[in-house]
């Protein structure tokens, strides 16, 4: 009996419930004796807060009131009125990166299963966004901009129906009860910030609010929206709260008091008793160091001399040249100094990797504080630079998502810089090869693919002209935050008009995706970008690299042991084993079988860019392979019957662990040991 006593005694302190399921109510002042339902990464903290996420990556945290509420008149299908107020923070270790944000969400089931971290929320997955068999409302509250979704920015809040992609949105913030004014407000601040969200089941309108904590709640809403939520929510519906961490960025994001009640005005909490959110990181403090006067004037004058050897010393190391046509170019000409600074001195902490064409450094500009990579290749001939840079400039006018973005140069006597977006994931093949610390499954490596695709149709056909990348392979396949796969590397590309025909007669780029044509003629065109793209798909789907030398005699080139594999009707064996048992066989086969397709040593045997994309996406079938003419080399036998002798001539066994960059300008490095 005592036991049962103190039961009640508990429920009634943290949540009271009314009698009439059509007026049910709740509140809860922190969450020290809390009923709720949770999944995932949820769990409730020693001081009474609801914990969704912590800093483990790729996590997703439900928190669900426990019992099913009447949502909807089953009489006249209407949906009640309801109204919500909570209390929430997003705490991150880093004040500048935050992953990926939470949501109030109201569902037919209480959690959500088969819903994704990272910019999913924990609401959706790819297969059932936009679903209107959904019957999902959130309220949500992003902190990292999802282009796929049309985010606004990476501090706003939504009105999320069936889908991420919000009906309604604005960035953080209230708009003040005494002038007026709207003040943004930071999700990631690492204070707490007050909610309210009311649906007026009569007006057909649903209001989201929110302030600073301890607040009065603004007069005038954050968002509005004209809807009738009747064929939204179904009959019986669960509350609840919702959030996920991304690949990189992470954030522990809390609820600290939550009240809800249908047909009613939801209870104000009781901000005095909330428990408080935490501090992060260490707490620096300063130390007063006392030191003598005559020492001071010692430092002082030492340091203005040493200062004044510094400056002259510096001024020379970044005196560069500027000539009269490179005025031309100004707008995308960055000055050295700025790189220098940006780089840290091209210092060894912050490069990002080294190849046979250079090194590339991560750095932030000082004034804008953009994060950029700089490559420093070398260009020997003064003759062609000019002729380089035009090109450069030109290929800077690129836009495309699936593109690293050329943002400039600089020149620097025989040294050339060229200035790309940061991509902070890094390049593809590090998540491939040599016992990757993290590995992507099947679903990220098909994305990664079709974005790859889609970025070379648009330099093969989309754009003002034709651009040939000559170098496409998973070293310069660089991934964003979001792990989309971005093509980059423009140091060999070449561009021509439509309608003409490319005049390239060197060749340049790496050995295992060199089209057997472009070694003989010294030709690049479209097709050999296309045959490059077949080794990329083979290489991502198999998680080897188009030529090992460490491999078996018979296996050393990756796509005879495919096509090997495709004759003896095994193909899916040849799966990236990190892949395990998670992966789609249909659409791991297509990637096997189009890989192939493009490797036809025959040009006009291989699809375009353009078809390429038609059978990613399954809108047109993919053709039978060809019997003949499959091979990474050109060493088997070709469709038309001829044998090509000549490659094994130009390149030597000796060769093989070279990448081939026979250009007036450059000589690559040995590539097949790790790229670049």
């Amino acid at each position: 009996m005592f036991f049962k006593l103190a039961v009640v005694v508990s429920l009634l302190m943290t949540a009271s419930s009314a009698a009439d399921e059509n007026h049910l109510g709740f509140v809860y002042n922190g969450f020290r004796s809390a009923n709720l339902s949770l999944d995932g990464s949820a769990e409730f903290t020693s001081n009474g807060l609801l914990q969704l996420t912590n800093q483990t990556v790729q996590q997703v945290g439900h928190a669900f009131y426990p019992n099913p509420i009447s949502f909807n008149n089953s009489t006249n299908g209407t949906a009640f009125s309801f109204s919500t107020t909570f209390v929430f923070g997003i705490v991150s270790e880093n004040p500048a990166v935050s992953g990926h944000g939470m949501a109030f969400v109201i569902a037919p089931t209480r959690g959500l299963p088969y819903a994704l971290p990272t910019q999913f929320l924990g609401l959706f997955n790819e297969s059932n966004n936009r679903n209107t068999s959904n019957h999902i409302l959130a309220v949500e509250f992003d902190t990292v901009q999802a282009k796929q979704f049309s985010d606004i920015n990476n501090n706003h809040v939504g009105i999320d129906i069936n889908g991420l992609e919000s009906v309604e949105s604005y960035p953080a913030g209230y708009y003040d009860n005494e002038n007026g004014q709207f003040k943004n407000l930071t999700l990631i601040s690492a204070k707490p910030i007050q909610v309210w969200v009311q649906y007026d089941g009569v007006e057909k309108q649903i209001n989201v609010s929110i302030s600073p904590f301890n607040f009065d709640k603004p007069r005038l809403p954050l968002l509005s929206l004209s809807r009738d939520l009747s064929p939204i929510l179904n009959e019986i519906m669960y509350v609840g709260f919702s959030a996920s961490t991304g690949p990189m960025s992470t954030s522990h994001h809390y609820v600290l008091g939550w009240s809800f009640m249908i047909n009613g005005q939801a209870q104000e909490l009781s901000l005095s008793q909330l428990p408080k959110l935490p501090r992060l990181g260490p707490k620096k403090r300063s130390k007063l160091l006392t030191i003598g006067l005559p020492i001071i004037s010692v430092s002082i004058t030492l340091a203005a001399v040493l200062g004044t050897i510094y400056v002259i010393r510096r001024k020379r190391k970044l005196a560069e040249e500027l000539e009269d046509w490179e005025l031309v170019y100004g707008t995308h000409r960055f000055k050295y100094k700025d790189l220098y600074i940006a780089t840290k001195g091209f210092r060894d902490r912050e490069l990002l990797g080294t190849g046979g064409f250079g090194r590339v450094y991560r750095g932030i500009l000082p004034t804008s504080k953009i994060e950029i990579a700089v490559k420093r290749i070398s260009h020997e001939s003064r003759q062609g630079m000019r002729e380089f840079v035009a090109e450069i400039v030109s290929l800077g006018r690129l836009r495309h998502r699936n593109l690293v973005q050329l943002l400039g140069y600089c020149r620097r006597k025989g040294e050339l810089l060229l200035v790309y977006d940061y991509m902070s994931n890094g390049s593809l093949d590090k998540y491939l090869y040599d016992q990757p610390k993290m590995t992507l499954n099947w679903r990220q490596r098909f994305l990664v693919i079709k974005g790859v695709a889609l970025g070379l149709l648009y330099l093969h056909e989309e754009w003002e002209q034709i651009v040939l990348h000559r170098d496409v392979k998973a070293s310069n396949v660089l991934l964003d935050a979001e792990l989309n796969g971005r093509l980059g590397d423009f140091g060999l590309a070449r561009l021509y008009d439509h309608g003409t025909d490319p005049q390239t007669t060197h060749i340049v780029g790496t050995l295992g995706y060199l089209a057997p044509e472009h070694t003989r003629t010294g030709k690049a065109t479209a097709s050999t970008d296309v045959f490059a793209f077949g080794a990329f798909l083979l290489e991502v789907a198999c998680g080897r690299r188009p030529i090992d030398p460490r491999a078996p005699t018979e296996d050393v080139v990756l796509v005879d042991w495919v096509l090997g594999l495709y004759y003896r009707g095994e193909l899916v064996e040849a799966r990236d084993p990190n892949l395990g048992t998670e992966y789609i066989a249909e659409e791991l086969e297509l990637v096997l079988k189009l890989g192939l397709l493009c490797s036809h040593s025959e040009p006009r045997a291989r699809p375009s860019m353009r078809q390429v994309v038609q059978y990613l996406e399954r809108d047109v079938a993919l053709p039978e392979l060809p019997a003949f003419g499959i091979s990474a080399t050109g060493l088997r036998t070709l469709s038309n019957g001829e044998e090509f002798d000549e490659f094994a001539t130009f390149f030597p066994p000796s060769s093989m662990g070279l990448s081939v960059t026979a250009s007036s300008s450059v000589i690559a490095d040995s590539l097949l040991s790790g790229g670049r």
